[in-house]
């Protein structure tokens, strides 16, 4: 596995700190490192500065959003320690994490209702998440005020003398696929079940909170029974994956606040062909505490193969580039108003915001059915080279392994002395001779000779 080191660099660790002497109430001051804003790249940016509406139920779900970050759901006797991303939209903030196993994408969007203060900023940076920060955050009560600070104010900033707090650690690439991959499946994704609070609380307390042996208890289906959610053993019509269900015990810190639990998965109809992600969300006061589960523990969403077909379409890269400039770290991108800025298609706009989710600049809000823009220090060019499928698509094309049948329904790949041979049907939908093909059925996205066949497609559909 390809890894970097990624710095972290504090001015000063996140705490809770003590009411001062005017008694204006206890303070969150969560550190900044780094990170993108409208004014250009910054080394410590400030977001917000105010009160939590509800302060006890947004501790909890911080301390939650670390959880998984902190975690390996699958083989987790290896640690991970990856700090929490905050993307400030102008009218709310968004916590987000990834556990160290790709598995479990965890997001807290605290909304305008949730929060009291100044003008909320944008942008994208890490927060210093630390071990007093966390024994502090479960001391918070339900009726004292705390002020909330996303980074340090400008007078911090001009004196500061003291030592920055620096933290490197180890960034896997298939963790940047996994934010990638996320986002294009939870676009696919549909409400499926809604549970009000008191069976929310009973159907989450309900799931077991340690796996077997290697972080694994298998994957589980509930089928939606009128205001609950009924288990069963089988995947039978309607019924929505819970693959691993020990991985949502990070919601377990928020059950005393939620008001309702949501559950999207892939749209409902004939029995589902196999395991699949799915989202999970608490519905809490102001705020919404959201993690997504890959089709198995021990299956992270790097491999999932979501985001290829957009990374090998010939005009993806012009057209990111065009798109991303229109991009202003909204909470809701409109796919619509972006096809009419930019003169492109709206397919040709949700390529180009596939692609840009590989650089990390993309999320999804299953809640309101929405791209939103984030701002990682990433490029997709670093996602595109990590990704072994296309390489090796790209490598069969330059070897001039791909040729077009008559009519272009049926193309045959040479591979040695193998011979492959990639169909599309009139619908669009495509299927190869592989084993690759045999064994997920386009379930984790194209092969490698789906995607040189694409590729040559595009390549006479541009020079034609």
């Amino acid at each position: 596995m390809t890894q970097s080191a990624h710095a972290y660099a504090y001015l000063r660790p996140s705490a809770v700190l003590d009411p001062d002497a005017a008694g204006a109430g206890r303070r969150l001051d969560l550190a900044t490192s780094g990170g993108a804003t409208p004014l250009g790249a910054a080394a410590n940016p400030r977001f917000f500065a105010g009160f939590l509406a509800d302060p006890a139920p947004a501790a909890a779900a911080l301390l939650a959003v670390a959880d998984v970050a902190a975690a390996r759901y699958y083989q987790p006797q290896l640690r991970a320690s990856l700090d929490p991303v905050v993307t400030a939209n102008g009218d709310r903030l968004r916590f987000e994490s990834f556990s160290g196993c790709c598995g479990v994408y965890a997001r807290l969007d605290v909304l305008e209702a949730g929060l009291d203060g100044d003008d909320i900023g944008h942008g994208t940076t890490n927060v210093d998440v630390n071990n007093p920060l966390r024994e502090a955050l479960t001391r918070i009560g339900p009726a004292e005020p705390l002020h909330l600070a996303v980074g340090p104010d400008a007078l911090e900033v001009t004196t500061f003398d003291g030592p920055v707090v620096e933290k490197k650690v180890p960034l896997p690439e298939r963790w940047l696929r996994g934010f990638a991959e996320t986002q294009v499946i939870a676009a696919g994704f549909d409400l499926r079940a809604e549970l009000p609070a008191a069976e929310a609380v009973r159907f989450l307390r309900s799931l077991p909170r340690g796996g077997r042996s290697g972080g694994r208890s298998g994957v589980g289906w509930v089928v939606p029974a009128g205001r609950t959610l009924r288990p069963t053993t089988r995947p039978v019509p309607g019924a929505v994956c819970l693959p691993g269900p020990e991985r949502l015990v990070a919601l377990q810190r928020v059950l005393r606040h939620a008001l309702a639990l949501r559950v999207y998965g892939p749209a409902a109809g004939a029995a589902p062909a196999g395991p699949a992600a799915s989202a999970w969300e608490v519905v809490l006061p102001g705020m919404r505490l959201t993690l997504t589960l890959s089709p198995d523990a021990s299956r992270g969403f790097s491999g999932e193969g979501g985001v290829l077909g957009a990374l090998a379409a010939g005009t993806v890269e012009r057209d990111a580039e065009l798109v991303s400039v229109l991009l202003a770290w909204e909470p809701r991108i409109e796919v619509a108003d972006l096809a009419e800025q930019s003169g492109l298609t709206p397919e040709r706009v949700r390529a180009a915001l596939t692609r840009l989710g590989t650089a990390g600049q993309i999320g999804y809000d299953t809640a309101e059915a929405a791209h939103f823009h984030r701002q990682l220090p990433y490029d997709a060019g670093r996602a595109e080279a990590a990704n072994p499928r296309l390489r090796a698509a790209r490598a069969l094309v330059a070897a001039g392994a791909v040729r077009l049948e008559e009519g272009g329904a049926t193309a045959v790949v040479t591979v040695d002395d193998h011979v492959q041979r990639v169909r599309t049907d009139e619908a669009g939908r495509v299927s190869c001779t592989c084993l690759w093909w045999a064994k997920y059925r386009g379930g984790r996205g194209p092969c490698k000779h789906a995607l040189a066949v694409g590729i040559v497609r595009d390549g006479k559909e541009a020079g034609a």
